[in-house]
């Protein structure tokens, strides 16, 4: 196999054998010129990890780029612009925020393909990967799937990501912003509210929007300091203002 090629096939019910440590002669080579998409929930973890607010971080350290929605922008992690354009956490060591690492980072050699609807259903498929490059396939142990997940810690990541696969069907359903795309406000609110959730509390408590909504004052006092609640707050205000569905209502007049 050449440095080069990627091949992909479907795991389903099978094993894999892999492991990535310090031993394996490749270790870090994939934290290099990597092509990474970032979900909600990896921006809620790194930000934290970091000091960071949301805004801070999605302007250091991401660009976004319209990769396999064509409607909405996914966000991309920035690689560094020394040779080999490493990735912005890597040290000599290895990761530098290894205990909250992008889900994607998780999940490799796998690719889980998440499969979300507007109505809630979600499953994962999960695809192995084997890069040219990378020397730790057919090394250590056979997993499935269920067993490298769990030993890589991505159980809570797919708790969240199954509510963004919702939202993400959603947006992928349709033109929802029209001709004027990033420059539709409508656009910028989704944005908002899907990756920057320190701005999107603001929204909520400094605007009329418990006003508007039926948001109980548990889930209120809840997103005031949890942001991982906050953004499923932002999801379910996507799906009523984009899509009239989900769970968040608008209260009744009078």
């Amino acid at each position: 196999m050449k440095n080069n090629e990627t091949h992909r096939d479907l795991l389903g019910s099978g094993t894999f054998q892999f492991a990535c440590n310090e031993t394996v002669p490749c270790f870090t080579r994939c934290c290099r010129d990597a092509d990474m998409l970032l979900y909600p929930y990896d921006i809620i973890r790194l930000k934290h990890f970091l000091g960071m607010t949301s805004e801070e971080f999605l302007v250091k350290h991401t660009f976004t780029a319209f990769r396999d929605n064509p409607y909405f922008p996914s966000v991309m992690l920035k690689m560094g612009d020394a040779k080999g354009h490493p990735c912005p956490f890597l040290s000599e060591k290895g990761c530098g925020v290894y205990e909250d690492r992008p889900y994607s980072c998780r999940a490799y050699p796998l690719e889980p393909a998440m499969h979300g609807d507007p109505q809630g259903g979600f499953a994962i498929t999960a695809y192995r990967v084997r890069h040219g490059h990378c020397l730790g396939h057919d090394h250590g142990k056979k997993w499935t799937s269920g067993q490298w997940m769990k030993d890589q810690g991505m159980e809570v990541y797919n708790q969240y990501n199954s509510s963004w696969a919702r939202v993400a069907a959603l947006l992928s359903l349709k033109n929802s912003f029209g001709e004027k795309g990033g420059d539709n406000p409508a656009m910028n609110m989704a944005y908002m509210a899907s990756y920057n959730v320190d701005t999107f509390r603001r929204f909520v408590f400094e605007s009329s929007f418990l006003q508007r909504f039926d948001v109980s004052p548990d889930r209120a006092d809840e997103v005031k300091n949890d942001d991982s609640a906050l953004m499923l707050l932002g999801f379910d205000w996507i799906l009523r203002f984009l899509g009239g569905q989900g769970p968040l209502r608008e209260k009744k007049s009078g």
